[in-house]
């Protein structure tokens, strides 16, 4: 089992910006890859980025390519979400996920494990 617990998440102006956290539990962590999701009030849940196991290869949506971030520290068992230059769009529950095979997936059907997710609002 893996437990995910995301943090960093809250109010913020646009054009500002907020680091994501979701740290994981489990030995294995270092041998999975992770993605963020996000979901906004009336709207499926949404692929934002995700990292390969060794952080070698990383995608992101194209809505956020260039804004955000995404990496991750195996000895922290932790992966991060930089998020820069936000805007009211990007207004949506952030979902960490882990899934448990080394190269990265986009669909969230790709992942076996969820966090509780964390709320980001950016007012305009």
């Amino acid at each position: 089992q893996v437990q995910l617990v995301e943090s960093g998440g809250g109010l913020v102006q646009a054009g500002d910006s907020l680091r994501l956290s979701c740290a994981a539990s489990g030995r294995a962590f270092s041998t999975y890859a992770m993605g963020w999701f996000r979901q906004a009030p009336g709207k499926e849940r949404e692929f934002v980025a995700a990292i390969s196991w060794t952080a070698g290869n990383t995608y992101y949506a194209d809505s956020v390519k260039g804004r955000f971030t995404i990496s991750r520290d195996n000895a922290k068992n932790t992966v991060y979400l930089q998020m820069n230059s936000l805007k009211p769009e990007d207004t949506a529950v952030y979902y960490c996920a882990a899934r448990t095979y080394y190269e990265i997936g986009v669909r969230p059907t790709n992942f076996d494990y969820w966090g509780q997710g964390t709320q980001v609002t950016v007012s305009s």
